[in-house]
């Protein structure tokens, strides 16, 4: 599931505290941004995976193994950055509690949802996301948003509807449910960023990993399979590409402006698309690709709207 900025143009929004928008030299602007490129590549790889899983354990045993991974390389990284005393004090702890149970359950949606659709289809739905945190940022954060970007958002819905086509025969009711993951994912990226102006970066990972994990932990009581050796190196799978995936975004972020960034993260349906049909067989259809490249232009549009508004330098 991919996220960079602090417009939460990607999946993993915990992540996109960590910068904000400044002047970047040209070189690392291109190293930061093969990074992410490399970073969307583990994240679909992850769909992948998780897609695979799903048949032979259950949602709950993935997201405990996942989530276990990813506390460990959450712990293992606040302590060399500012000590795990003080990246777990919060400021706002119940509003960290809550966003991370928001995102929890999401990605366990997410890998139930995965099983009926395919990787490229799911991603096609989910590229409308930062069109939904555009708009949720303006009643929940107070943020203003011009008629361009509205527009652009009312746009992108109606590309969503395209891909979906709700009331007709080819319509999958688990597209819905996908739908439920995006708007599940645009409240735990506003929350990200609510909590990020009094917590640091260390104490929003921190959080993700363990209250992500603890989670899980309760959910698989009394679903726990003992996986085969071929289970084992799938589950082993998931927690390396959990891992680098976020190792390769926070490099990207820690050398690159978020919002330089941001266009990038659409690179992750990319590679859904071929890693879709090239391990399940899946084409997407005429209608979800062109309702894809009306949301994915539309979310564009919106990244160079903010990028215009926030650029240094700007009076």
């Amino acid at each position: 599931m991919t996220h960079p900025p602090d417009s939460g143009k990607n999946r993993h929004p915990e992540l996109a505290t960590q910068q904000s928008v400044s002047t970047v030299a040209s070189g690392s602007a291109l190293t930061g941004i093969g990074l992410l490129l490399v970073a969307t590549v583990f994240f679909a790889l992850q769909d992948v995976i998780t897609k695979q899983l799903t048949t032979q354990v259950s949602v709950n045993q993935i997201l405990v193994v996942r989530f276990g991974a990813f506390a460990l390389f959450a712990l293992i990284y606040a302590k060399g950055k500012t000590g795990l005393t003080t990246a777990f004090k919060s400021s706002v702890p119940a509003t960290q509690v809550v966003r991370c149970l928001i995102m929890c359950t999401e990605i366990g949606l997410f890998a139930y949802a995965v099983q009926f659709l395919g990787i490229a289809e799911i991603h096609a739905i989910f590229s409308c996301f930062p069109l939904v945190v555009t708009a949720l940022s303006v009643p929940m954060l107070g943020e203003q948003v011009g008629w361009r970007r509205w527009l652009a958002v009312i746009v992108g819905f109606i590309g969503t509807l395209i891909i979906i086509q709700p009331g007709s025969g080819v319509f999958n009711p688990a597209a819905m449910l996908a739908l439920v993951c995006v708007v599940m994912y645009s409240f735990y990226n506003i929350l990200t960023r609510k909590v990020s102006r009094t917590d640091s970066f260390a104490t929003s990972l921190v959080y993700f990993g363990v209250v992500g994990f603890v989670a899980s932990l309760i959910a698989v009581i009394g679903h726990w399979q003992t996986p085969d050796s071929h289970t084992m190196l799938l589950l082993g799978g998931i927690c390396l590409t959990s891992v680098t995936s976020h190792m390769m975004l926070i490099k990207a972020l820690e050398v690159t402006s978020a919002v330089v960034l941001q266009p990038f993260n659409y690179f992750i349906l990319v590679w859904a698309i071929a890693f879709g049909y090239l391990f399940f067989g899946e084409v997407l259809s005429v209608h979800e690709v062109i309702g894809a490249t009306i949301v994915v232009a539309s979310g564009l549009y919106v990244g160079l709207r903010e990028y215009l508004i926030n650029r240094p330098g700007r009076n």
